[in-house]
């Protein structure tokens, strides 16, 4: 919401207070209700047991783990909810992006399907060429995408 003060000038308030809007990119077919959870083997590197699931407030950012998810069949987005505490993603905060733009967050509590975003564009092939062989090249240096 936005207001004017005393001389006219356009204003911001300090807080949202409406909660923030999060989504998971995946290639699973889930309904609402269903809890993602941690402990299954991950889409990303090595595809171990992974130790947190993975939530973001951007739409971009889900895109890119719909669109990046092993497994056949088209990428999906699902609105979820954290069942418990967050924290910033240190695979994206901490090594490309401080200050999580992304706003990419990872949680040891399951997240709640809410929802499903049915209407999103996808990265143009060119981008996620690029975004696929950067993956690659990182894997062949023993870098995994995920350090849980």
């Amino acid at each position: 919401m936005e207001t004017s003060d005393s001389e006219g000038k356009s204003t911001q308030p300090a807080h949202d207070l409406k909660p923030e809007k999060y989504y998971h990119g995946t290639k699973a077919n889930l309904k609402p209700g269903y809890l993602i959870e941690p402990g299954f083997n991950s889409n990303y590197g090595k595809r171990k047991k992974a130790g947190f699931v993975y939530l973001t407030a951007t739409l971009d950012a889900a895109i890119w783990g719909a669109e990046l998810a092993l497994g056949d069949g088209p990428g999906k987005i699902y609105v979820v909810e954290p069942t418990g505490p967050i924290e910033d993603d240190p695979n994206l905060t901490d090594k490309k992006f401080p200050g999580n733009p992304t706003k990419s967050y990872r949680s040891r509590h399951p997240l709640r399907v809410t929802g499903e975003v049915t209407d999103w564009q996808g990265h143009s092939p060119e981008q996620l060429k690029t975004m696929k062989e950067h993956l690659e090249k990182l894997k062949q240096l023993g870098i995994e995408a995920i350090e849980d």
